[in-house]
């Protein structure tokens, strides 16, 4: 699958037609309907639907604080880690109860140790032909469409950040609080959000300096439709009785209530 196929999903750019842009959804929803791995996520989506009712969960994001954080609290804990959170292997025992990764960019250069894992993996239905189709593999149908989908047995939204994502698969499974760490929601580079731009030698804007680095395309963050639908997230968690908490150490991002990691491992 070529870049310019997502293209368009991806960054929803405000200039493409929008008839086009319908077009490309129905096109991109019937092409992955057709695919008998499709039913086959699907299958193991539903069999996870609420199966963690009332219990708490930790999304491990790609801050350069995630490095200040204490991992071991974690212990016992169940996290999503997100896109290349294995880049922080080498530097703790932590290893994270899932991963969920939907950039097409993230997905390709980390498809050796996608292919190579067996942690659970939930990763954008783009990546169906470069991950091999293991037990421990289950592929997400996503859009750029605003919603949050309460159940992601069919499709999730995009939006514009995998750390939505994970919050959507979180709810599904049914988890009542949920934490972020390591959500800076800030970025060195600078630059229009959602453009594709080729790094440099280090990365100053992830826990590793290697992790978009070295000429490789990766695309700068839209953090204004991330806080979107971050909103949009606590909302629907918030109207079912269960909550979203920061508990990064420091960052930029104020949608969420601040505690402390230990806090909210108490509660």
């Amino acid at each position: 699958m070529s870049y310019s196929d997502v293209d368009p999903l991806l960054t929803q750019r405000p200039t493409i037609n929008p008839y086009r842009y319908g077009a490309f959804e129905i096109w991109n929803r019937l092409r992955w309907d057709l695919n008998p791995e499709s039913w086959r996520s699907r299958k193991k989506l539903k069999a996870y639907k609420d199966k963690y009712t009332g219990k708490k969960a930790v999304i491990v994001c790609n801050g350069p604080s995630l490095l200040k954080t204490d991992l071991s609290l974690l212990e016992g804990v169940f996290t999503f880690g997100l896109n290349k959170i294995n880049l922080l292997f080498d530097k703790s025992n932590f290893r994270p109860s899932c991963i969920v990764a939907v950039n097409p960019f993230v997905i390709e250069q980390n498809a050796d140790f996608y292919n190579q894992t067996d942690i659970p993996l939930y990763l954008s239905s783009w990546g169906v032909t470069l991950i091999k189709k293991c037990d421990n593999v289950t592929f997400l149908h996503g859009s750029t469409q605003s919603k949050f989908a309460q159940d992601c047995s069919v499709s999730i939204s995009y939006g514009h950040t995998v750390t939505f994502v994970a919050m959507q698969l979180a709810f599904h499974m049914g988890f009542k609080d949920v934490a972020l760490i390591g959500c800076d929601h800030n970025f060195a580079t600078k630059g229009p959000a959602n453009k594709t731009v080729i790094s440099g030698e280090k990365d100053d804007n992830h826990f590793d300096k290697t992790y978009f680095a070295g000429g490789v395309k990766w695309h700068l963050p839209d953090l204004l439709q991330s806080e979107i639908n971050y909103t949009l997230a606590r909302g629907v968690y918030e109207a079912k009785g269960r909550k979203l908490f920061n508990s990064t150490d420091g960052g930029f991002l104020e949608v969420f209530e601040k505690i402390w990691l230990k806090g909210f491992i108490d509660l």
